[in-house]
């Protein structure tokens, strides 16, 4: 079941603030969308973007997807190409503790995509990385299958979808 497009982060905090952790205001928005929402997938990896690119090549069907890669500026886990193949396939976000590139991209990318800075180097391709793993940054943990609601005034985590 995916979450109703119509709703404000800050109504769902007010209706259901004991079921929500509320993510540290850390992340700058680079997709065309600024409020979207879906069940989590994770991604874990380090300055190797090779699991993010495995995972949105497969059909999202309205899932947002996590990337941790461990706060690192260093390089970009997501650009352009992600972002299309984001869209193409049916995601409704990616929120990324890291960096993006190809900004000018990403934002024509019809999802949403958050992140913490932009870098315009790419990442390594060695493989590395893991997949549907409890991940904690922002001072909230997201485990598959919890509930990410993001807009303008932040990013929300419940372990269910919320009513309206």
């Amino acid at each position: 079941m995916n979450p109703p497009v119509a709703f404000a982060v800050t109504d769902l905090c007010d209706q259901h603030g004991d079921q929500v952790a509320v993510a540290a205001p850390v992340f700058r928005s680079f997709g065309a969308l600024a409020r979207f929402a879906g069940p989590v997938a994770t991604v874990r990896c380090f300055e190797d973007n090779s699991q993010v690119r495995a995972r949105l090549e497969e059909p999202g069907r309205g899932h947002v997807l996590v990337v941790d890669g461990a706060g690192s500026l260093r390089c970009a886990l997501v650009g352009g190409m992600l972002g299309e193949l984001a869209v193409t396939n049916g995601w409704s976000g990616v929120v990324v503790n890291g960096c993006v590139r190809d900004t000018l991209e990403l934002a024509r990318c019809a999802t949403g995509i958050l992140a913490l800075a932009a870098n315009p180097r790419r990442s390594e391709k060695r493989g590395d990385g893991e997949r549907d793993v409890a991940v904690a940054f922002a001072g909230v943990q997201f485990s598959p299958g919890d509930f990410v609601y993001a807009d303008a005034d932040g990013l929300i985590v419940s372990r269910g979808p919320l009513p309206p």
